[in-house]
């Protein structure tokens, strides 16, 4: 992916852990090319290192309405492909 500009539009989340889900989702990005697979790794690292229950949803083009935990929230891009990251339950 050569466009790679960080871009967070949404975020409800401390600063230390908004870094660590772009850095995740970068990390994602060279090792999976399929957008469930991406999802998937961000959301097992997010479960591991903060506890269940995480949800990821990365595409180029989606919709979303969602409740969250409180500071557990961020929808950001990487380039043209955009994450929604956030904790519930």
């Amino acid at each position: 992916m050569c466009d790679r500009r960080v871009v967070i539009k949404k975020a409800d989340m401390r600063r230390t852990m908004q870094q660590e889900a772009v850095d995740c989702a970068k990390q994602a990005l060279e090792k999976f090319n399929i957008e469930n697979d991406i999802a998937a790794f961000i959301k097992e690292e997010f479960d591991k290192k903060y506890n269940p229950k995480w949800h990821c949803i990365v595409g180029r083009n989606f919709g979303s309405y969602v409740t969250h935990e409180r500071d557990c929230f961020i929808y950001f891009y990487v380039g043209p492909v955009a994450f929604l990251l956030f904790k519930d339950g």
